[in-house]
Order: structure tokens, then sequence, then C-alpha cells
């Protein structure tokens, strides 16, 4: 187990992202201070020039105005004896000193917002990882891992993304609204910074099979209790890592040539299924399993019927029984196979996790 000081010294080493920025603001902060700054420059070159004797040229009347705004002093190139030149002099020195602070603060925030910003977002970020549980860990959010945080967020399962790409992530995360680590997933702080001890399952989806190895051996040391699905390129690193302890490993070449092969000799059943996944109610084929407070019962007597799940089938041991009848003895530790939406799946484990009667 890990130590409360070390999750407590990791955690504030490492943070996530996740406040809105403030560089809007302070952008439009700078431009009205750049805009106030010319507007003071030209009113002040109009004004020398045409409340001085002599008609001073342009740039002596726009020189005389940058000395008086910025309190210079290299000496008056348009003599300032009669009184209204005083008190316009004294005017435009007393507003270039207010703009000239406004814009300088402006300046200071708009260059230290980035890092002051990144670490708010980043406390924000953590504390809402910390309260996650039975959450997963998306280890590698390229296409692979993408298309994994799509489908978890579709079916309203809580999750964690670790990437190494840090403006990428950072988008993709503000975007959809997700937590997220920056940095490389096999490092034992930044799971733990996931929450790893609460996690309900890691995925070790980067495009690099010894990376994904070492992920699989890093999440099993620090919580030997979560599932670790694996993507495996060479099918020759599929043992290895399955000695490293995942649980299940997905071989995307030969997954994808399983998939042509089925659109070529079974297309209405590939069919149905893209169509499944394409639905926007979320539906799909879930695993719930029974509640060990559950004392058994018939299915007939307990009425596991909804408008939001089917029951396609129960796992019996290494039994599967399809289509079960109502005479079915439903027990711990069966798992029940059904088709549903997440407010189905939701109602079907309220449904198990009580005892019958």
């Amino acid at each position: 187990m890990i130590s409360v000081r070390l999750q407590k010294a990791m955690r504030t080493h490492y943070m996530a992202r996740n406040r809105p920025s403030n560089l809007p603001r302070i952008l439009k902060r700078l431009y009205l201070s750049l805009l106030a700054f010319l507007v003071l420059m030209l009113t002040g070159t109009m004004g020398f020039s045409h409340l001085s004797p002599g008609n001073p040229s342009w740039s002596d009347a726009l020189f005389m105005t940058l000395i008086t705004v910025t309190t210079v002093g290299y000496g008056e190139v348009i003599p300032l004896h009669s009184t209204a030149l005083r008190l316009f002099s004294g005017c435009i020195a007393l507003l270039g000193f207010g703009t000239l602070t406004f814009l300088f603060t402006s300046l200071t925030m708009f260059f230290f917002e980035t890092d002051i910003d990144d670490r708010l977002r980043r406390n924000r970020m953590q504390r809402t990882i910390n309260k996650l549980s039975g959450h997963y860990i998306v280890c590698g959010f390229g296409r692979v891992g993408h298309n994994i945080g799509r489908e978890l967020k579709l079916t309203e399962r809580a999750f964690v993304a670790i990437d190494e790409q840090a403006e990428a992530l950072r988008h993709e995360s503000e975007q959809t609204d997700f937590p997220s680590l920056h940095g490389d997933a096999s490092d034992d702080d930044l799971l733990i910074l996931a929450n790893i001890e609460q996690a309900r399952g890691v995925f070790a989806v980067t495009g690099d099979d010894s990376r994904n190895l070492m992920i699989t051996l890093t999440a099993k040391q620090l919580n030997p209790s979560v599932r670790v699905v694996a993507r495996c390129h060479d099918v020759r690193n599929i043992p290895k890592m399955q000695k490293a302890g995942a649980d299940a490993i997905v071989s995307p070449d030969f997954t994808g040539g399983m998939r042509i092969a089925s659109a070529m000799i079974r297309p209405h059943v590939v069919n149905f299924l893209d169509e499944m996944l394409r639905s926007d109610q979320g539906l799909r084929v879930e695993e719930i399993a029974v509640d060990h407070g559950f004392s058994g019962a018939r299915l007939d007597q307990i009425g596991l019927r909804g408008h939001d799940y089917i029951i396609v089938a129960i796992r019996e041991g290494q039994r599967t029984v399809f289509n079960p009848a109502g005479d079915f003895f439903l027990r711990p530790p069966h798992i029940v196979i059904a088709m549903v939406t997440p407010q189905g799946r939701s109602e079907l484990k309220n449904v198990l996790q009580k005892v019958a009667v």
C-alpha cells in the first residue's frame, strides 16, 4: 500500500488541469491599455501642436508628448510659457503615468498568467481525480485511447487520461470535460496521482509494446486487484504481457483482420453491431455481477424486465446460459450479460443488489 505522506507529496508535485483560463480577460485588458496609450499620445500630439505658438512640427509635438508621458525630461522642444500649455502638459503627465502603469501591469499579468493559471488548473484537476472511485485510467490518449475515452464517456463511466502530448491532451480534456495528467504513464508517481488505488481498470494502449508492458507491470504492483487491458502490436510480446499481469491483451492487427473477414462473411451481424455503437442512446452489451448480498431467486420471481435492458445470457462459472428461462435460479456469483443503456445498467444493478424475499 502507498503511504499517505507519499501520495500527498506526489500530488503536490504533479497536478492535473481543469480550470477556465483567465487569458482572454487579460488580453482584453492589455488591448484596452494599448488603446488608451495610443489615444493619449494622439491627443497630446494634437494638443501641443495647436496650443503652442509658432506652429511646431508634428515630430516636435510627438516628442514633447512622449517625454511628458514618460517623464524622461530630455528638454522641452516646445516652450511652456502659457498657462494653458502648462495645464495641458500637467494633465498629459498625470494621465500618462496612469496609462503606463495600467499598460505595464497588464503586460506583467500576461507574462505570468500561463504559469499561475496552469498551477490553479492542476490543483482543481487533482481534487477532481482524488474524488474518483471505480474509475478507469487510459494510458496513452492517441487514436486508440481517444476512442476508448469516447466509449467511456458515452456509457457514463469516469476515467483519467494520461499522455505525453501535453497540448493535445489539454485541448481534448477541456473540450470533452474529463480529468487528465501529462507524463509517462509507466511512472509510478503518475499512476498514484491518477488514484490507481481506487481505480477499477487500466488501459495500456500506447503505440509502444514495451511501454505498455511497463505500464501493466507498474499498475499491478501498485494495485494487484486492478484489471489491466493491454494493447499489443507484435503477437510475440503477448506471453510477456501475460506474465507481467495483463488480464486481457488486444492485438489491433488480429482484431482488424477478424473484423474485415466478418464484414465479408456476416455483413448483417457487423451492421447490427455498428448501428448499436453509433446509437445516441449508448446501447451496449454489458455484464453486471450479481451482488453478494443477493440471496438468490428465480428470474420470473424478480421480474428482470425493463425498457432499458434486455437479458441476453447468464455466465455461470465456465458455462454460459443463453436466453435463460424464467425458472433459472439466479444467485451470486452469476454474471448477467444484457443489452442495456447507461440508465438500464444502473437500474439492473439496483435490482441485482436487492435481497430477494
